[in-house]
C-alpha cells in the first residue's frame, strides 16, 4: 500500500455500540489519530422500516432463531455505495473460507471495505447472494455474532498498513509472515530467578543471532504446527 493511500472501512452491525472501545484504544485509535484508516459504525436499526427499528424475523420453513432481513441491509450498503466504490464487501460467518495471515496481507491493501456483521441466525441468503463479495471465518466455531470477528478482522490488518506502527519492521518479523510461527523473545534483565536468555542473542553477532532465530521457528513451527510446513 501506498503511503499516501488512506484506507476507509465502514462497519454495518445490530450491536455497534460494542466497537466504542475497541476503536477508542490501541492501534485502531493510532491508525485514524494519524489519518491513516477512517472506520465508521452504522447501526443497522436506523434502515429499517418498521417503526419500532426491527431488523429481523422468523425464518420460512420453521426453526429456532431469528434471521436479519434483506431490506436494512439493502438500504444500508446500497447508500454507501452510492457514495464510493467498495473493494470488497466482507460478511463474517462460520461457513466462510478460514481466515489468515495471507489473506490480512492481502486485504491490508485494500482502499475501502464494508464489513457485514450478522447476528441472531445470520442474515438472509439474498443478502450473501447479492450484495457480499467475500465471506470470512475467523475458526470453526460459531459466536453470538459478527462483531467480534470484526474487531479481530480490523486489528490484523491495520497494523499491516505503513504508518501505522512505529516500527513496520517488526510485522515482516510476526508469526506466519514467512510461513513459521515466531521464534522466542526474551528482555531484560539477562537472568531472573536463575531463567537465563540464550548467550546468542547477547552476543552482539547479527547473523549468529538470525540462524538462531530461524531455527528457533522451524523447531517451534514443526512442533505446534506442523501443517503449516506442509502448505
Amino acid at each position: 500500500m501506498k503511503e499516501n493511500m488512506k484506507m476507509r472501512v465502514d462497519i454495518v452491525s445490530v450491536v455497534p455500540e460494542i466497537f466504542d472501545s475497541f476503536l477508542s484504544v490501541s492501534i485502531p485509535k493510532i491508525a485514524q489519530k494519524k489519518g491513516i484508516v477512517e472506520i465508521y459504525v452504522h447501526n443497522l436499526h436506523k434502515y429499517s422500516t418498521d417503526k419500532f427499528g426491527h431488523i429481523d424475523d422468523t425464518p420460512y420453513g420453521g426453526g429456532s432463531g431469528m434471521v436479519i432481513q434483506c431490506e436494512p441491509v439493502f438500504r444500508c450498503i446500497e447508500e454507501l455505495k452510492i457514495q464510493r466504490d467498495y473493494d470488497e464487501v466482507i460478511y463474517f460467518t462460520a461457513d466462510g473460507e478460514i481466515y489468515n495471515q495471507s489473506i490480512a496481507n492481502e486485504l491490508s491493501q485494500k482502499k475501502n471495505l464494508i464489513l457485514l456483521c450478522g447476528h441472531y441466525k445470520g442474515v438472509d441468503q439474498r443478502i450473501r447472494d447479492v450484495l457480499v463479495t467475500r465471506e470470512i471465518s475467523v475458526g470453526d466455531f460459531v459466536l453470538s455474532g459478527g462483531e467480534i470477528p470484526a474487531m479481530l478482522f480490523l486489528d490484523s490488518i491495520i497494523r499491516l498498513i505503513p504508518g501505522v506502527l512505529g516500527d513496520s519492521q517488526s510485522i515482516f518479523e510476526d508469526s506466519f509472515q514467512s510461513g513459521l510461527l515466531e521464534p522466542p523473545i526474551y528482555t531484560k534483565p539477562a537472568e531472573f530467578r536463575g531463567l537465563k536468555v540464550p548467550e546468542v542473542l547477547l552476543s552482539g553477532d547479527h547473523k549468529k543471532i538470525e540462524e538462531w532465530r530461524f531455527q528457533e521457528a522451524l523447531k517451534k513451527t514443526k512442533r505446534l504446527r506442523p501443517d503449516l510446513l506442509n502448505e
